[in-house]
C-alpha cells in the first residue's frame, strides 16, 4: 500500500513539474528555425509595425511608401512555416488569412497573394521580384534579400 501511494505521489509531482515548465519551453526563443519577414533589396523600409504587416499580408495595403507595388508571396496553407509565420509575426491564425483572401477574391475587390511551393522558391521569387515580401526561416536567408524587422505597436 505504501509503495502504491509513493508511486502515485511521484507521478503527481512529475505531472505538476511538466505543467509548470511547459510555458517556458513553449516560449523559448528559436534561433535557426525562427521565421523572419524578408523583402526585395529595392524595398527601402527596414522596420514595420505588426498592423502594417497584417495589412500587407491581408492584401489591403498594396503599395510601399514610395508608391511601388507590393508583391506578396506565401507558402501553402498547410506548410508548417506558414502556420508559424501567421501565429508568430501576424499574431493571427492561418485560417483568418485564408478567409480574408477568399473574401477579396469572391467579392471581386482584390486578389490573393502569389503562392510558392517551397522555401527555396520563396527566396528566389522575393530576391528577383522588385517590391516583393515573404517569409523564411532565418537559416535560409542570404545576401540576395533583406530582413524586415516587425515591431508591436
Amino acid at each position: 500500500m505504501a509503495v502504491r501511494i509513493t508511486v502515485h505521489y511521484l507521478c503527481c509531482i512529475f505531472l505538476l513539474f511538466l505543467l509548470i515548465s511547459a510555458p517556458f519551453v513553449a516560449s523559448a526563443p528559436q534561433t535557426s528555425g525562427s521565421v523572419e519577414v524578408v523583402v526585395h533589396l529595392s524595398v527601402n523600409i527596414r522596420h514595420l509595425s505588426r498592423n502594417s504587416l497584417r495589412a500587407i499580408f491581408g492584401m489591403r495595403l498594396r503599395a510601399w511608401q514610395d508608391g511601388s507595388p507590393i508583391r506578396v508571396f506565401v507558402l501553402p496553407d498547410d506548410a508548417p512555416l506558414h502556420n508559424l509565420f501567421a501565429k508568430e509575426k501576424l499574431n493571427i491564425f492561418p485560417y483568418q488569412l485564408r478567409s480574408a483572401w477568399d473574401r477579396l477574391i469572391f467579392s471581386g475587390t482584390g486578389q490573393a497573394p502569389f503562392l510558392v511551393s517551397s522555401e527555396e522558391e520563396m527566396r528566389v521569387r522575393v530576391a528577383t521580384t522588385p517590391g516583393a515580401i515573404g517569409y523564411l526561416k532565418r537559416v535560409n536567408i542570404d545576401d540576395s534579400i533583406q530582413i524586415l524587422h516587425v515591431h508591436v505597436e
